[in-house]
């Protein structure tokens, strides 16, 4: 069985329902997708960095 869940907290919630705009919503929304992308960002850095440090350039002699 599905359990209904709310992913806002209420006051983030009374916020975004009281303006008429929509403006806020969307900076929350940006503001959370870019919150999210950060990590993934960060690990790819990380995974790239490895890679060219275990396959980098071999010097030969």
């Amino acid at each position: 069985m599905p359990i209904a869940s709310s992913a806002q907290c209420a006051m983030c919630r009374a916020a975004l329902e009281s303006e008429e705009g929509g403006v806020k919503a969307e900076a929350v929304n940006d503001g959370i997708v870019y919150l999210m992308a950060i990590p993934y960002i960060l690990v790819g850095i990380l995974g790239y960095a490895i890679y060219r440090l275990k396959y980098g350039k071999k010097k030969e002699i």
